[in-house]
């Protein structure tokens, strides 16, 4: 690492801990997830002479999804912090959340002192051994004055090429060892290169490819959301007449209402996205890594088509797909090249296979007189004029807040994908809303997933933040009891959440979160649906709706596990 370092004199010694949070002040850090204990004590007392607000979360993993959930919803990079030991592990599922999906996070621990690491002391952790295989790197600062540089270096790597987590594990020591701090004034890595030159031969080569193809369909991920490429992408489907698939991490990325929107594809995507992806002659992927949940077995994935396959990450070109042309490069950089010169063909007949597709196998359900869940996020949509953030749990709710709302921006859909992680949802949109208060932001959760980090309701209330939470409530996992209903021949394995003694649904959730000050509502009948969701939109502050619905609906369209597009399950 290579640094240029400025010290101009008037820094006064200060405490490890008071570097440290200089250094986030410097990283233009508004907002920190922390819950304090011994081994952090020194932070937090820092943190008292800081601008910075810190939220006090009710369980670090909260925190952890917090910061993911501001992370998300801005692509800055979110902050969260805890102390050692207990506090540390309790981070390790959010850290590794933000691995999997790509989310920019400095995770901050407390450690113990230098002189007792490796002695089993009181709340120690060896967390850079824990958290290793889930972060881009981490860092355990054995003196003070290497602090500037570390966290410098951390939000540096944390947000640049692939973003993720990056952690910094603070000895009680450390923090309090006292230096004149030398903060870094501009910092490059020799061995560090996120950002790839484009290659002329490259794009013309991808342009080659669309001038010889008769079906070309893009396939569009994350990364076009993290490069900020929706604006590129659109421009590029609309001057080049190729249809857009999406991945459940790419929604929003192009406007779903388009007349060139495939919807998303993968084992709950549309049938039709799922036959263009797998029977176009040309496949252009674009920031996705053919995840098993959209490929199944990758022998069968898009047998016929040119793969063109464009990423930043070097390490994802052939790693699931072979790609017959692979760009390691920025994907805004390629989209905004081939954008210079566009070539346009009509290809009447792919687009009349897939009005046809279309046609015959629309994203639809059968309607009840009951409450069903689809209906639910229809009329949501509906009265949202489909323009709030929605950040869902991880369960059947998450599949039907991805399928029945109508999504038009990139980050207004904020979902646990990779690792789906239950328990998300809720501490994920309390980030989101305070990293985007003027935004109207929905966590939809099921009753399991919400039970997970209810706790934060606790949060909200005691810092005034407003998230509108409707659960999707079957008193059962919904989607392991819709894997035993399919598959398990409907035998019920530790899947219901009901408490049969009971004779409502169970727990209360409305009494809850009364608990906690904060106003509920229940819902039973369909026909009450629509004004209490009126109800939650207005009324001031956060808000649960719980909204009861049917177990035995089941998340369709649905490709069974190992299974191909062919197989897919519709009724």
């Amino acid at each position: 690492m290579k640094k240029l370092l400025k010290n101009d004199g008037r820094q006064e010694p200060m405490k490890g801990a008071t570097i440290a949070i200089k250094c986030l002040e410097r990283a233009n850090v508004k907002t920190v997830f922390a819950y304090p204990g011994g081994a952090a004590l020194e932070l937090h007392q820092a943190l008292q002479d800081s601008k910075i607000r810190v939220i006090l979360p009710r369980h670090e993993q909260g925190g952890a999804f917090a910061a993911a959930g501001m992370a998300r919803a801005t692509g800055e990079t979110g902050v969260c912090m805890a102390t050692s030991g207990p506090g540390a592990t309790n981070l390790i599922t959010g850290i590794a959340d933000a691995y999997m999906d790509s989310t920019p996070m400095v995770a901050i621990t407390g450690q113990v002192s230098s002189k007792l690491i490796g002695k089993n002391a009181f709340q120690e952790i060896d967390i850079i051994g824990v958290t290793r295989p889930i972060v881009k790197h981490s860092y355990l600062v054995l003196d003070a004055s290497e602090i500037p540089g570390v966290f410098a270096e951390a939000f540096y790597l944390a947000n640049s090429g692939r973003p993720g987590p990056v952690l910094i594990d603070l000895p009680k020591n450390v923090q309090q060892q006292v230096c004149v701090p030398v903060f870094p004034e501009k910092l490059t890595d020799r061995n560090y290169r996120p950002d790839h030159a484009i290659n002329k031969a490259d794009i013309e080569a991808i342009r080659d490819a669309i001038e010889k193809c008769k079906r070309p369909c893009i396939y569009a991920g994350g990364g076009i959301i993290t490069s900020g490429a929706s604006d590129s992408l659109r421009k590029f489907a609309e001057i080049y007449n190729i249809p857009v698939t999406t991945t459940l991490m790419g929604i929003g990325c192009f406007p779903e209402d388009h007349p060139l929107s495939l919807k998303w594809l993968g084992m709950h995507g549309t049938v039709y996205a799922n036959n263009a992806a797998n029977e176009c002659d040309l496949l252009i992927t674009l920031g996705a890594r053919f995840d098993d949940r959209v490929t199944g077995p990758t022998s069968s994935f898009a047998v016929n088509a040119k793969i063109i396959h464009v990423d930043v990450d070097r390490s994802e070109i052939n790693k699931n797909v072979p790609a017959d042309i692979a760009v390691i490069a920025n994907v805004k950089d390629v989209l905004d090249a081939l954008n210079e010169k566009p070539v346009k063909k009509k290809y009447a007949d792919w687009f009349q296979q897939i009005a046809e597709w279309k046609r015959k196998f629309p994203l639809t359900y059968k309607e009840s007189g009951k409450i069903q869940p689809q209906h639910v996020i229809q009329t949501l949509c509906r009265l949202t004029h489909g323009e709030a953030i929605i950040v869902p749990g991880v369960g059947q709710h998450q599949m039907w807040a991805a399928q029945y709302y109508t999504y038009r921006h990139p980050r207004q859909l904020l979902a646990s994908g990779g690792l789906g992680a239950m328990g998300f949802g809720f501490p994920a949109a309390m980030g989101a809303k305070v990293a985007m208060p003027d935004k109207l932001v929905v966590n939809i959760d099921g009753d399991g997933s919400f039970q997970m980090n209810i706790q934060e309701l606790g949060t909200l209330h005691t810092e005034e933040i407003e998230v509108k939470t409707i659960i999707l409530n079957n008193q059962h996992l919904g989607m392991v009891a819709q894997w035993e209903d399919r598959f398990y021949g409907s035998r019920r394995g530790n899947t219901v959440l009901k408490n049969e003694r009971v004779d409502r649904p169970y727990p209360d959730f409305v009494t809850i979160a009364k608990g906690y000050m904060i106003p509920g509502r229940e819902v039973y009948r369909k026909e009450d649906l629509e004004d209490a969701i009126r109800e939650m939109l207005e009324t001031k502050g956060s808000f649960v709706l719980d909204v009861h619905v049917e177990y035995h609906e089941h998340v369709l369209p649905m490709i069974p596990p190992g299974k191909t597009y062919k197989d897919i399950l519709y009724e």
